[in-house]
């Protein structure tokens, strides 16, 4: 028991020294400059916040805080010199600096001397944990509002801005971050205007015009609050304010409208039509007791700039700070400080470095500050891994009137919304473009239309649009004194599209080619992606690897890859009748014939008197018959079922093989002929002839890497003659068996020479389409005008302007008769020939049966005993006869006398035999019954 009391007073004992040495007060800087839109409320927000703290208990009970303050004056030099005298002063944190550029000055300060630095209003994204660790953001950084502009570049579908920005590392910062957020929403920062700092209006004035100058309108605005304001009444005197404008303002002007308590309606009118961003704080009691408790005190103080959401994070700042302190306290850490090494005055020198200390506790008090998560007036007060505010937001504004209306938030949760933020991290994230929502917006000039947000650049430049000089198909471009005289097609399409355009478009075309050899198509493409040209004007394909690197219009005409190979006239012989049959066609045709006319001859022999008689005429009439049904002239009638169901599928056949024949012998003897055989593009990869296409265009690619043709079999061509000339040698005379191109040139090659024909099909669709720089809004433009053109009819008219050449005729426009052969019959006469065996079966089914009948009744109808000795001697004769014969061939000699006997004697016998056969029943009976009697 004594042992466990002498604890327990040691650790009284203990707790006492450590509360003992608990500071009465500890020190705690503050950096900013005082008299400047974001100081003025921040100072009074500081000192409301120090006074908070100390009176509550819970937190630092029996500490003060104390606050020292120095004035940056708006100078990175100043402001180092400030911070150094702050250091001097053994403060365990610094509350700012509000500047970025002093920040960065700063951090390696305090980093020296492990001192914390929580900035309220240095927004430069560039300032980051990994450069500066001692550097803790207590404000959001402009990371998240470049990306807030981004997304409202994105929800309006503009592609290109203009970044007007001070020339410092908060300016330079702040846009390098939009670019990036402008890049993943596949837009980008057309031109950059940098404003050096502390300019006067006549150096704002040369950046503004030379802004205005390129083709953006839409300006984003990220400067310092207090010389911000002179840059839109500059820009309303350029009339950069009108309609057509678009306006986005960073949060720096947020800070100003909020803290000008008497409006200037002149100043108002100047930034009509804005959009601004502002950080986002949710509403809350805390919020509005500070907000009516600082108006006060303001008020008494006589302060006449109000309060904007820079002095929200100052307050929270301090109470970050307060509460790390609390927590390093706790945790029993001292407040010590102990001299730097490396830092000491050298002889002569009056900086005094020497008394600068490092802070002992410094990284246990930064972790502290990490660790910080309450709830203050802006939010949740916590930092990520990245030591950014979590859930980072913003109020979207549009100015208008004498004040701002809200149109929306955005946040890092779910993007653009008219629901404020706090409301959505209740719900899952949505940053789909359908949630994406902004209320109406009046624009620039009183406008409620949302602008284009681009115009034609009016810096005096003309378009500098690349035209291929062809060396041939002149109908299509070609070139007369000079590049200002550029004519053909694709030319009367640009200009007619161009005309349509709401904002007038200066042109200058530049020749690409010397005439007498294609230039390359894809090189062209590839200086329009390289900035050597604006665009590209001419019969330019719309392919894969192309809209890789352009942007492309709506296609102006369609577009395809055919094949044209040369033709001959069929000539005239005296046996071309017998060209439309193969020869074995014709064999086969005619055995079938004489097939089906045995089989008639079978079936109808037995009942139908006109294929009876001699065996010479039988011979004749089988044949007779056969061949007079080509001609459906076959004067014998079928009597049998059998023999008119296969009559009816026989002429069946034979009205196909006539037709077949009458259009094969028609077209043999009126259409062209291929010379090479070649029918389609599967022929022509299959074969190993040499094939032809148009130097420069991507049709040698497309053959080599999609078709996977030999590169020694590719020709290149140039002109029309070169065509023809090729063609007509073919592949045995050094020339090529075929030619692919597309089939606007193919029009044009063939309205010239009338010998050469399109074979087989387009293998390939596509369109030609005028080519611009990636995301230029010019091509979107063009392409509603080309629609436009297409619509009423002009691009009709102009393409039959250039095409409809009256040289060669149309009529003979098919190629490739050929001769059919059994592959395309087989079928129907393997039909025909089982239908015929089908019938021949039952025949010989129904003669065998009435034969076993036939045979039956003969064996009934023979003598009765009584007679059998009166006939005994010829029965004697004829079984020795028959035992000089084998039984089977009797039997079948018999069988074919069967068949060879008439349908109806038959019958006739049958029924006779049947007679004579009762007779005799009848006669036997009554002998025995006269015998019983």
């Amino acid at each position: 028991m004594g042992a466990l009391r002498l604890t327990l007073l040691l650790l009284a004992l203990l707790a006492a020294a450590v509360a003992g040495a608990r500071p009465s007060e500890v020190a705690v800087g503050a950096l900013f400059t005082y008299d400047s839109t974001i100081g003025r409320a921040a100072r009074l927000a500081i000192e409301l916040a120090v006074d908070d703290v100390n009176a509550d208990r819970t937190v630092l009970a029996g500490t003060q805080l104390k606050l020292i303050t120095q004035d940056t004056n708006c100078s990175g030099f100043l402001g180092t010199i400030e911070a150094l005298q702050l250091m001097e002063k053994n403060v365990v944190a610094v509350i700012g600096p509000q500047s970025s550029g002093i920040g960065h000055v700063i951090s390696h300060v305090v980093n020296e001397l492990h001192v914390p630095l929580l900035s309220f209003a240095a927004t430069d994204p560039t300032l980051s944990a990994s450069e500066y660790p001692y550097f803790i953001r207590t404000t959001i950084s402009d990371y998240f509002q470049m990306n807030a502009i981004a997304s409202i570049v994105d929800y309006y579908q503009w592609k290109e801005v203009t970044a007007i920005f001070v020339d410092d590392d908060y300016g330079r910062g702040g846009v390098s971050a939009l670019g990036d957020a402008l890049a993943a929403k596949r837009a980008r920062i057309s031109y950059k205007a940098a404003i050096p700092p502390n300019s006067n209006a006549d150096v704002i004035n040369d950046v503004l015009f030379r802004a205005n100058m390129m083709e953006s309108r839409v300006m984003v605005v990220h400067v310092n609050p207090d010389t911000g304001m002179r840059i839109f009444s500059i820009a309303n005197k350029l009339q950069m304010m009108a309609s057509g404008y678009v306006w986005i303002v960073t949060d720096w002007l947020a800070a100003v409208l909020d803290s000008s308590t008497s409006r200037d309606l002149k100043d108002m009118s100047h930034i009509q039509g804005l959009i601004v961003l502002r950080q986002h704080t949710p509403e809350s009691d805390a919020k509005n007791k500070f907000i009516s408790k600082w108006n006060s005190v303001a008020r008494n103080r006589s302060i006449t700039s109000g309060l904007n959401s820079y002095g929200y994070y100052a307050y929270d700042s301090v109470w970050a700070v307060a509460r790390g302190i609390d927590q390093f306290l706790n945790s029993g850490q001292q407040i010590n400080f102990s001299a730097d090494p490396r830092l000491h005055d050298s002889n002569g020198s009056m900086l005094q470095l020497s008394t600068l200390k490092i802070f002992d506790g410094g990284e246990q008090m930064l972790q502290q500050l990490l660790l910080t998560n309450f709830t203050g007036l802006t939010g949740p007060v916590q930092f990520n891994s990245d030591r950014n505010l979590v859930r980072p937001a913003y109020d979207i504004l549009n100015v208008g009137g004498s004040g701002s209306q809200l149109i929306g938030y955005w946040s890092n949760y779910s993007g653009l919304s008219v629901t404020a933020p706090e409301i959505l991290y209740h719900k899952p994230p949505n940053t789909s473009s359908i949630a994406q929502k902004l209320h109406n917006v009046v624009w620039p000039g009183d406008s409620t239309t949302t602008p284009r947000g681009w115009v034609f650049p009016n810096n005096g430049q003309p378009l500098r649009v690349g035209v291929p000089i062809k060396a041939s198909f002149k109908e299509l471009l070609a070139v007369s004194r000079g590049p200002d005289n550029v004519t053909g097609y694709c030319i009367d399409v640009f200009n007619a599209a161009i005309k349509l355009l709401p904002y007038p478009v200066p042109c200058q075309f530049i020749t690409i080619g010397d005439g007498t050899k294609n230039p390359n198509y894809d090189d062209i493409i590839k200086m329009v992606a390289a900035n050597s040209l604006d665009a590209a004007v001419g019969d330019f394909a719309i392919v894969r690897n192309r809209t890789r690197i352009a942007e492309f219009t709506q296609p102006y005409i369609e577009s395809g890859l055919v094949i044209v190979a040369p033709v001959k006239k069929a000539t005239s012989s005296a046996w071309a009748f017998l060209k439309p049959f193969t020869l074995e066609m014709w064999c086969v045709t005619g055995a079938l014939f004489i097939f089906v006319g045995i089989v008639v001859w079978i079936l109808e022999h037995r009942t139908n008197e006109e294929f009876r008689g001699s065996p010479r005429r039988q011979v004749i009439t089988i044949f007779w018959f056969s061949f007079s049904t080509m001609f459906f002239s076959h004067r014998q009638n079928t009597v049998s079922a059998l023999g008119r169901f296969v009559l009816i599928i026989w002429l069946f056949v034979v009205l196909i093989i006539n037709s077949s024949y009458t259009a094969s012998l028609t077209s043999i003897l009126t259409v062209q002929q291929l010379a090479t055989g070649i029918a389609g593009i599967d022929d022509l990869i299959s074969s190993a002839l040499p094939i032809g296409y148009q130097a420069g265009k991507f049709t040698r690619s497309y053959l080599i890497e999609e078709l996977n043709v030999p590169e020694s079999r590719l020709v290149p061509l140039n002109t029309i003659q070169e065509y023809a000339d090729a063609l007509k040698r073919g592949p045995k005379g050094g020339g090529v068996a075929a030619i692919v191109d597309e089939m606007p040139y193919v029009e044009i090659f063939l309205s010239y020479h009338c010998n050469f024909r399109v074979v087989g099909q387009e293998f390939t669709k596509e369109g030609w389409g005028f080519a611009f720089q990636r995301d230029s809004p010019l091509a979107a433009d063009l392409s509603t005008a080309i629609l436009q053109l297409s619509e009423s009819g002009q691009l009709k008219r102009i393409h039959d302007e250039w095409f409809t050449r009256p040289s060669c005729s149309s009529d003979d426009n098919e190629v490739g008769a050929t001769r059919l052969g059994l592959g395309s019959f087989w079928g129907l006469f393997l039909v025909c020939a089982l239908i015929c065996l089908f019938a021949l079966l039952i025949f010989f089914i129904r003669i065998c049966w009435q034969y076993s009948k036939y045979s039956s009744s003969e064996a009934a109808g023979e003598p009765s005993e009584a007679d059998a000795a009166a006939a005994a001697a010829a029965a004697a004769s004829v079984a020795a006869e028959r035992q000089r014969r084998p039984s089977r061939l009797g039997s079948f000699k018999e069988l074919m006398q069967f068949v060879d006997k008439k349908e109806e004697e038959v019958r006739r016998t049958m029924k006779r035999r049947s007679s004579e056969k009762d007779n005799q029943t009848a006669g036997s009976s009554d002998p025995q019954s006269m015998a019983s009697a």
